[in-house]
């Protein structure tokens, strides 16, 4: 930086970029070098401060400062009615460095999951109500519902099954023709033969709304005996 600058105050304010603050007279600068003068009588001083130093310069308004600069640097000026200023040097602001990772987030919350609705039903074998056990839950279209059954019943004359049903057994007048015979079945509503077939353990949605009822898929029950124990799940989320 090349400054030259002449100036006769009294009552200077001479601001340090460290935030100090002199008050003086400035009586020269030269090769980069201010001199001011501070107390007065005995007790006066003389400092001396680097443009490199000085932020800024005040001048009292009774004097007004008389100054010729050449410099590299920007150099304004700001007056208001108490005192003219000379800014001699910025500082740069200071700048907040960047994260060095990504911020956590955390992970770790858990969403609570409703629990199924679940009903317990016994599943007569035999001919009672038209071979029909009404479960109780009235499905509505769209809900998911899962069914398990344990359990042996007996289809008379000595036969025997599971809730998987005993496909070694023929009989031709089963509702489900395809599937095991004795095995358990289910349907929605009583006006439809859309039989599901349930086994040990299904999932399925419903596809209609009604009255969910469980049977055996066997087509003479007169002979039968015995019960399936059948859990009935329904998800609690859907079909409202």
């Amino acid at each position: 930086m090349a400054l030259t600058m002449t100036v006769f105050a009294f009552g200077d304010t001479i601001r340090l970029k460290d935030g100090s603050i002199i008050k003086g007279k400035i009586v020269s600068f030269g090769d980069g070098k201010f001199v001011v003068l501070v107390g007065d009588g005995t007790r006066q001083r003389q400092l001396n401060f680097s443009a490199s130093e000085v932020e800024s310069i005040a001048f009292d308004s009774d004097s007004t400062p008389t100054a010729n600069a050449k410099t590299s640097n920007d150099t304004s000026s700001n007056t208001d009615k108490n005192s003219t200023v000379i800014t001699v040097g910025q500082t740069a602001p200071k700048t907040t460095d960047p994260p060095t990772s990504a911020p956590k987030i955390n992970t770790d919350t858990k969403v609570q999951t409703p629990k199924p609705i679940e009903i317990g039903v016994k599943v007569l074998a035999d001919n009672t109500a038209n071979g029909w056990t009404n479960s109780g839950w009235v499905a509505r279209k769209g809900q998911k519902i899962r069914i398990s059954g344990t359990g042996r019943i007996s289809l008379g004359g000595g036969r025997y099954s599971t809730a998987s049903g005993n496909a070694s057994l023929t009989d031709e007048k089963k509702l489900m023709a395809k599937e095991a015979t004795g095995g358990l079945i289910a349907v929605i509503g009583d006006n439809n033969n859309n039989f599901i077939f349930i086994g040990d353990s299904r999932e399925f949605i419903a596809a209609q709304d009604g009255a969910l009822f469980l049977g055996v898929n066997e087509g003479n029950l007169d002979d039968n005996s015995g019960a399936f124990d059948v859990k009935i799940e329904i998800d609690p989320e859907i079909g409202y």
